[in-house]
């Protein structure tokens, strides 16, 4: 079970498709990115917030597993979930056509790294800990 999650509504691009009208595959991680800002921003920790907390969070691992192909110029429906938290940021996706079946799925992995030292830290800092809902500093 997810402990948080954002949606966002995108409109599919001309030129986010192949010659074949299909959503190229290396734009589903922009569309990830939208729903990541998303609920990011949901908390009040987006990426101006972590970098003025003073933390970087690299992406070091992305997922994507396409089970329909979607069209030009199709509406989606990109579903984000924060799934872990104390380590780590591990968030899933679905994508949805407007029909609500799942087209796409996928999760990303992110490390904070101190900016001051530029070593990943071991744990997720505070300043992300203390804008989760209902999550205890440890």
């Amino acid at each position: 079970m997810s402990i948080l999650e954002a949606k966002v509504e995108l409109t599919v691009a001309y030129h986010d498709c192949d010659p074949a009208g299909v959503v190229w595959h290396g734009n589903y991680l922009k569309y990830f990115d939208a729903a990541r800002c998303a609920l990011l921003d949901k908390i009040g920790y987006g990426y101006h917030e972590m970098e003025k907390s003073g933390f970087l969070w690299p992406l070091i691992d992305v997922q994507v597993r396409f089970v329909k192909a979607v069209h030009y110029p199709a509406t989606v429906t990109v579903v984000c979930r924060l799934e872990e938290y104390e380590y780590r940021l591990k968030l899933s996706y679905e994508v949805f056509n407007a029909a609500g079946e799942v087209t796409t799925r996928g999760s990303s992995v992110q490390v904070a790294v101190d900016m001051t030292t530029n070593e990943m830290c071991l744990g997720s800092p505070p300043e992300l800990l203390s804008k989760l809902p209902g999550v205890e500093e440890g």
